[in-house]
């Protein structure tokens, strides 16, 4: 017996097994049978013209025991069989052993075969020469053993022509060939018409007599005896075609429909797909052109059979469908019919093929559709987007705009119809390998992100253009692009970051208002600050904790980049890059230009990007040695090929940047990289003598100035003053002359004299404190004291005179129409240089009064009351609205695009609408105006009252009305402006204290100086800390304009509650005062409320002291021109709650307010006495003033007063004030505005506070009414359930000490009991509340009546309701019923409406309502049908 194979046996061991067996002669487990092969017809296949062929043929079949013969039905189709395994010539004896080793194909066994060849007996012969081809090239038609193509339907695979050739050789017809083609090419090919075929697509049907088909389409006479089959159906075919030759196409037509009309709709579909299947699949024959054969079916005999050289291909023409975004599917109007095929032949070739041309003997359409022309954009309805596409310029191209191809937009993309590039398709081409592809891309995004800035984009795109570019990586792809070898590349990408930083319309507006009152300060360009959760360092001790440095260099460039653009270039090594290419490549003059107005823009990021600038090795000394140098030729052209060698105006302004992030900034410029011998090479002469373009010498003189200006405000570069005096004496002389309107230059000559101004202006505030530190270093001893600047007051004093005369003549010159416009631009500048004059005199040694006041006089009687009541300047007054950004909010201009990571001024197009900066705008001159008011008025008060006008003037009190009931927003697109505008209404309201207490008229209108006061004083930013100071000690708490408090204002308010009372015929707290006399004690009390809030905001004293020496003018002590960074305003907007928040966080926040008063800080008492007053008086006087603190923000503040100590709301004086603004908070217009489910300003949600209000209730309350009102205000209806849940389930211990009356409760009681309550787990509280005695009316008599009513409504509700509700409505039902409590059952039962002057709060039924009386017996009826 053989031993069955182990899996341990070896190869040898097999061999030794399988001979065994096969010497054995043992039966094998499988036998071999003969089975049909279906596919060839053999035997058992039914068919009759494959009978008896291949019989000889022997088949080896496997067969296995329990296999069934039929396959399963999961089965799709028998496995397929070679067709060349019979032509294989195979042997019955032939051991496997050999076959194996003959067809193993192993190298080793090829390679162990190899024999050479003798060769010795082979004759040697040299190749002929010949004009064929070596080797031979061979064509697929040419071969013998293939059918020829046009028997086989066109192009095929070899493996399709082997067949066909096989098929022939056989005697059989090639696959995709008619029979009768097959058997009778002689036949004339005929077509039917469309009617006939049974095709309904009548867009195929010809007005011409088709001819007959060559073959039968649908019976193929298989299934008939013998070899007669074909025979037959070729005998009915033309029985049938005789007889549609003799119908005529009505009749046809007639007989077609007739057939549809009778045959089965699903017999007809599967005549015409059996018909689809049988046509070629590329085209169907009444869509070829007349004269060439169709697939598979031979050609007309009235037509010359064409070469396949000269075949023409069929081109569909398919119109590319659009792109769209989100995939969405359009909805398309009037779709244009499909244009007719084209053919391509060799006339449409634009090179004609030779013969001596290797395989181009024949036209291959899908390699030659590119030649042919692009179908027209088709027009599409719908609302979805489309992907946009830019020409070269940046500007988008409309998807339905057909532009010629020559314009270079056309390409092979995705939708290679339409003009233009994608932004995909950009950034792709950027990083090309051809250089011009590269500079090509860099450039067209150099003009989408310039017009994206300019906000080109924003009302024909979705989204912005900015934030998705930089989510794209744009900085990154620049970055590469900097750093590119070929220098036009590298110049297209210094272009493109250009346009991605620099604003050049920004620039021209900081500019513009440098001359303007504290216009050398501006805000860092820095990013809004996001606060980030360090979770790493939670835990840790200091010691371990990470610095803010090593966090920020642990930060990938992505992330940092994707928070601040200007960070994240800095971090990518920006700087030592640009300093190679100006350096080493030394660019084109553009490019240097890019590269300056770059490095500008970074400066102004921060002080610490400007340090960077500063820092980078070679950079700055660069700039000055090739931008700055202190000897140049003049240049050959206007527009030199190269500006290295010449002085530049924006490296001028890039110093002057610099300069303007700090005081050590300044004075390294000024002394170690010779910016002072710069400056008095520029200054000492005139611009003419420059060897300059004349327009570019006014330009490098202008910045030289303002860097001059900037320098003086740190007290600086005062011996060039003394140095250049008299260039500047003779620049001063020649003001009038140069300011002439119709000189080509004259806008640059005007900003070249207000930087002139812009310099006296700050070298006067130096000079003034030249004294003052003079006096401080010697009575320093030792400590530290800035030194004197070598500027003093002698040295300034000559001026005046000079620049009075100045303006004289300028406020003159305003009644010439050609000299009215320079004239307005420059009279602000005069009078903020007069401010600071004759501010720094009064504080001199030698400052004489008589002599100074006659001068005051003087200058108002011939200066100031001309110009304010100067025509043109009333005129300018009536733009103040207009030109407002307060006023403007919701209707200014649609700003350009700005992202968060890289901010900007948002200033594109500000000359072509109103606004601050424009020659329209008042803003300057009034501002220039009030500055010097304010000083003069100081020194002189009784010019005071001539100046009356002003506020008096119709459009400054519809400014400032307009401006109290503003609510501006914050953001570094407006803070630029908002600032200046701060500045004008500051100096309003200053000219207002003034004229308050000693004009009646004025006085008037003191209500509204106080309440645009209160309203300005949360918008002030952050460099304005000193203004804030002022309005709170002067303006804010002044009695003078709480006008209402000394003019019968509390007695109003005391008639008016009596007035309530009386309609009412109820006391709300009969045992505290009214209103009207807490409002009078707080009136008395205003200067020590005052007292108390300065006293909470003494932290900012160190801002305070910075902004005050900025604005003041008090130069050597100014540290930097940068103003804070704008993180928000200087006070919050609830600054009123200020003592009550604070007090909170220092005791009540980490004690749990259980601390005593006589535990509290000291004086938190009276602190908390005077904010309550405070606050009462703005409630009832000034409510449009805290109109920006939402109602729930309020009481979430006042609640502080019972969380911050145990015993603080026990104290009379604060029981007064709370009791007073619990009234005024619970009138309905309050009460109806109040809206609990918002969360609070800086809290999660109002639930959280309440739940610490019910926790210190429970505590320390001891049933203290107010405390009980402030705990009943949110259990209203229509507040969240979450608090009254809170009430009747965690705290309901508080039920017992909630002893307010419906007579003390200010709110009616309607606001509690209506709508029923809907909420089925507080019903059910309510009821075991009232049924356990945990409600009872002598200890909550609110709540008990709150709870009857919602269990009563409930109880007997007809509404349909949930099978649950209502079982829960029958359960109560039958509980109360059967109450041992007949009090309580009674009230439950009988309760009717709530009643506030009832004894028990509500109204009961004498007896049940015949309704109710039903309900209730039918649900006892009910149960007592369960129970029986």
């Amino acid at each position: 017996m053989l031993r069955r194979p182990k899996p341990t046996d070896s190869e040898s061991d097999l061999l030794r097994e399988q001979e065994q067996f096969l010497t054995s002669g043992a039966p094998s487990a499988a036998n071999v049978v003969r089975r049909p092969d279906k596919r060839r017809g053999q035997a058992g296949a039914g068919d009759g013209e494959q009978d008896g062929e291949d019989d000889g043929e022997q088949r080896d079949v496997v067969t296995i025991e329990d296999l069934p013969d039929q396959l399963p039905s999961l089965t799709p189709a028998p496995p397929k069989k070679s067709r060349f395994k019979a032509s294989r010539v195979t042997f019955e004896a032939e051991d496997a052993e050999e076959t194996l080793d003959r067809h193993d194909t192993h190298i080793s066994a090829v390679l162990s075969r190899i024999v050479e060849k003798d060769t010795t007996s082979t004759p040697i012969s040299l190749p002929a020469l010949t004009g064929v081809a070596f080797p031979k090239v061979m064509h697929r038609s040419e071969t013998n053993s293939q059918v020829q193509m046009s028997s086989v339907g066109g192009k095929k695979s070899i493996f399709a022509l082997h067949i066909a050739a096989q098929r022939i050789k056989e005697g059989k017809t090639p696959l995709h060939c008619g029979p009768e083609a097959a058997q009778i090419p002689g036949h004339r090919e005929q077509n039917l018409p469309p009617e006939t075929s049974m095709d309904t697509d009548q867009s195929e049907a010809t007005n011409h007599r088709p001819n007959p088909i060559s073959g039968l389409r649908l019976v193929s006479g298989q299934g008939l005896q013998g070899l007669e089959g074909s025979a037959e159906t070729m005998r009915i075919h033309r029985e049938n075609q005789a007889k549609l030759q003799a119908m005529s196409q009505d009749e046809i037509l007639q007989e077609q429909r007739k057939l549809l009309s009778q045959l089965d709709p699903r017999l007809v579909e599967f005549v015409r797909s059996h018909k689809a299947q049988s046509l070629p699949s590329s085209a169907s024959p009444s869509k070829q052109p007349q004269g060439k054969c169709s697939e598979g079916n031979f050609p007309l005999d009235n037509v010359s059979r064409e070469s396949d050289s000269s075949r023409a291909a069929v081109l569909s023409q398919n119109p590319q469908e659009v792109e769209m975004e989100r995939e969405e599917e359009e909805e398309e109007e009037d779709m244009p019919p499909p244009p007719p095929l084209l053919v391509v032949t060799e006339k449409d070739l634009p090179v004609k093929p030779r013969k001596e041309w290797l395989h181009m003997n024949k036209l291959e359409p899908e390699k030659l559709e590119w030649m042919r022309d692009l179908p027209a954009p088709r027009k599409k309805g719908t609302k979805k987007a489309m992907q946009a596409r830019f020409d070269f310029a940046g500007t988008l191209i409309p998807p339905s705009e057909d532009l010629p191809t020559h314009l270079g937009l056309h390409h092979h993309g995705e939708e290679p119809e339409r003009a233009g590039y994608s932004l995909q398709e950009l950034f792709l081409l950027s990083r090309s390998q051809l250089n011009q592809q590269r500079s090509l891309a860099l450039g067209t995004l150099a003009h989408i992100l310039s017009k994206a800035r300019a906000g080109g984009y924003v009302s024909v795109l979705t989204g912005s253009m900015m934030s998705t570019l930089l989510d794209a990586g744009l900085i990154f792809l620049l970055r590469f692009a900097l750093d590119d070898g070929v220098e036009g590349v590298m110049s297209a990408a210094v272009h493109a970051l250009k346009a991605l930083l620099v604003c050049a319309e920004d620039e021209e507006c900081l500019d513009c208002t440098f001359s303007w009152f504290s216009g050398l300060a501006s805000f860092p360009m820095l990013p809004s600050a996001q606060e980030e959760e360090d979770e790493e360092d939670e835990g840790l001790p200091e010691t371990m904790k990470e610095t803010a440095k090593e966090k920020e260099e642990r930060k990938s460039d992505h992330y940092v980049a994707r928070q601040d653009v200007v960070k994240g270039l800095l971090k990518m090594k920006l700087l030592p890059r640009l300093r190679y290419i100006l350096e080493v490549v030394r660019p084109s003059p553009r490019v240097v230009q890019d590269v300056l107005d770059i490095l500008t823009r970074i400066a102004r990021h921060s002080s610490s990007s400007a340090a960077q600038v500063l820092d980078c090795p070679r950079l700055m000394e660069t700039v000055m040695s090739e931008f700055l140098s202190t000897s140049w030729t003049a240049p050959s052209s206007p527009l030199p090929p190269s500006v290295y060698g010449l002085p530049l105006a924006s490296a001028m302004k890039l110093i002057r940047v610099l300069a303007t992030s700090g005081r050590h900034a300044c004075a390294r410029l000024l002394n170690s990289l010779g910016v002072r011998e710069r400056l008095s090479c520029l200054l000492s002469a005139e611009p003419s003598e420059l060897l300059l373009e004349p327009a570019e010498a006014l330009r490098i003189t202008t910045e030289a100035f303002r860097l001059w200006a900037v320098a003086s405000a740190y007290s600086q570069a005062g011996k060039l003053y003394i140095d250049l005096y008299p260039s500047l004496a003779n620049a001063l002389q020649s003001v009038h002359k140069v300011l002439d309107a119709s000189h080509p230059l004259w806008p640059l000559q005007l900003q070249r004299v207000l930087a002139l101004l812009s310099l006296l202006t700050q070298v006067t505030h130096t000079a003034g404190c030249h004294q003052e530190l003079q006096a401080g270093l010697v009575s320093s001893q030792g400590q530290e004291c800035p030194p004197p600047p070598p500027v003093s007051w002698g040295h300034v004093t000559g001026l005046q005179a000079s620049l009075v005369g100045h303006l004289k003549a300028f406020v003159k010159n305003l009644d010439d129409l050609v000299q009215k416009e320079s004239s307005l631009a420059v009279i602000p500048a005069y009078l903020t240089y007069l401010q600071a004059y004759y501010h720094q005199l009064s504080r001199q040694s030698c400052f004489k009064p008589v002599e100074t006041l006659q001068e005051l006089e003087l200058l108002t009687s011939e200066v100031l009351l001309p110009l304010l009541s100067h025509h043109v300047v009333q005129g300018l007054m009536k733009n103040l609205k207009s030109s407002s950004v307060v006023c403007n909010v919701q209707s200014c201009h649609p700003g350009p695009e700005t992202t968060l990571s890289l901010p900007g001024l948002s200033c594109p197009g500000w000359r072509d609408r109103p606004g601050m900066v424009v020659p329209s705008s008042p803003f300057p001159l009034l501002t220039g105006l009030g500055l010097l008011l304010e000083t003069i008025t100081g020194i002189h008060k009784g010019l005071s009252c001539k100046f009356k006008g002003l506020l008096l003037s119709e459009h400054v009190i519809g400014y400032l009305r307009s401006c109290s009931q503003a609510t501006p927003t914050l953001s570094h697109t407006r803070a630029w402006m908002l600032r200046h505008e701060h500045h004008l209404l500051y100096l309003l309201l200053q000219l207002a204290h003034r004229l308050v207490p000693v004009e009646p008229e004025v006085a008037k209108h003191a209500s509204l100086y106080h309440q645009v006061a209160l309203v300005l004083l949360p918008w002030l930013l952050p460099g304005s800390e000193f203004l804030a100071h002022e309005l709170l000690s002067t303006i804010i708490f002044s009695r003078d304009f709480l006008s209402e408090g000394h003019s019968g204002g509390p007695e109003a308010i005391e008639l008016g509650e009596l007035r309530l009372q009386e309609e009412t015929h109820h006391h709300t707290s009969p045992s505290l005062q009214t209103v009207g006399a807490l409002l009078r004690e707080a009136c008395v009390q205003l200067p020590s409320i005052r007292g108390c809030f300065l006293t909470h905001l003494a932290h900012l004293e160190p801002s305070v002291l910075t902004s005050r020496d900025t604005l003041l003018g008090r130069n050597p002590w100014i540290r930097s021109l940068f103003l804070p960074e704008l993180t928000g305003p200087t006070m919050p907007s609830d600054w009123h709650f200020l003592p009550l928040i604070s007090l909170y966080e220092r005791a009540g926040a980490s004690d749990g307010g259980g601390l005593a008063v006589e535990e509290l800080p000291h004086g938190a008492l009276q602190a908390v006495s005077h904010c309550l007053q405070w606050l009462l008086l703005l409630e009832v006087w000034r409510e449009e003033a805290l109109k920006v603190i939402p109602p729930v923000a309020k009481l979430a503040r006042l609640s502080c007063v019972f969380l911050c100590s145990s015993d603080m709301f026990l104290e009379r004086p604060v029981q007064k004030m709370t009791w007073g603004l619990f009234r005024l908070f619970t009138r309905k217009s309050r009460l109806d505005s109040l809206d609990l489910n918002i969360p609070p300003p800086g809290l999660a949600s109002f639930q959280d506070l309440y739940i610490s209000v019910l926790t210190q209730y429970e505590a320390v309350s001891f049933g203290d009414r107010l405390f009980g009102c402030w705990v009943l205000l949110p259990l209203q209806r229509k507040y969240s359930t979450t608090m009254r849940l809170a009430v009747f389930g965690e705290h309901v211990g508080i039920l017992r000490s909630l002893g307010v009356t419906l007579e003390q409760l200010s709110i009616p009681i309607e606001r509690f009991t209506s709508p029923p309550e809907d909420s089925l787990p507080l019903l059910h509280l309510y009821f075991r509340s009232l049924v356990t005695g945990s409600l009872k009316p002598r200890w909550c008599p609110v709540l008990y009546v709150v709870a009857l009513s919602h269990v009563n409504s409930f109880i007997f509700s007809q509404d349909a309701a949930a099978q649950k509700v209502e079982a829960a409505r029958h359960s109560m039902l039958r509980k109360i019923y059967y109450l041992a409590d007949e009090v309580l059952k009674n009230h439950l039962l009988l309760f009717r409406l709530p009643q506030r002057h009832s004894e028990l709060g509500f109204d009961t039924y004498d007896q049940l309502p015949p309704i109710r009386a039903k309900r209730l017996e039918s649900v006892l009826r009910l149960q007592d049908h369960k129970g029986d």
